[in-house]
């Protein structure tokens, strides 16, 4: 977050919201353990739906429907006495957890106060974005390690 500014820039707040999407929901509960339970009310209770999951030919050709995937979102507001900008907390993610869901869009609407933020960056989005880096670039590495690269010999004349 900026010194000039309260409110978080949308890139940072995608990047924590991706970050909390893949988070464990036992990671989550116990990094929240030490943040008194704020009060809050339903936008958008957890709910659990379907998403279509498009694919492309070779990575970047024509996009086709892969499947459905299930997904859980949610959507709160922090009650926040005298304040009528409270903070709303988003989160979607894949599988049918309800209260991971819960504790995600609870961890975006905290990480949105100045007075929870760095904290609770520094306890839950800083070292699950660091494992989650890293295990993405070990499967690249897997991945790489089974590329075949193909070529032509041209004979000569």
């Amino acid at each position: 977050m900026s010194a000039t500014s309260a409110s978080p820039s949308s890139a940072m707040r995608r990047a924590w919201m991706a970050v909390l999407a893949r988070t464990p929901r036992a990671d989550l509960e116990a990094a929240l353990q030490g943040v008194p339970p704020p009060a809050y009310d339903w936008l958008r209770p957890p709910e659990i739906g379907l998403a279509m999951v498009r694919g492309r030919v070779g990575g970047s050709g024509d996009p086709f429907n892969l499947g459905e995937a299930t997904v859980t979102r949610a959507t709160l507001r922090l009650r926040v006495t005298g304040d009528a900008t409270a903070a709303v907390g988003v989160a979607c993610h894949l599988g049918r957890d309800r209260r991971r869901a819960e504790l995600a869009a609870l961890a975006d609407a905290l990480l949105q106060m100045p007075e929870h933020h760095a904290a609770l960056h520094q306890q839950l989005i800083g070292p699950f974005a660091e494992q989650q880096a890293v295990q993405r670039a070990e499967r690249r590495q897997d991945a790489a390690a089974t590329r075949v690269e193909f070529f032509t010999m041209v004979r000569g004349d």
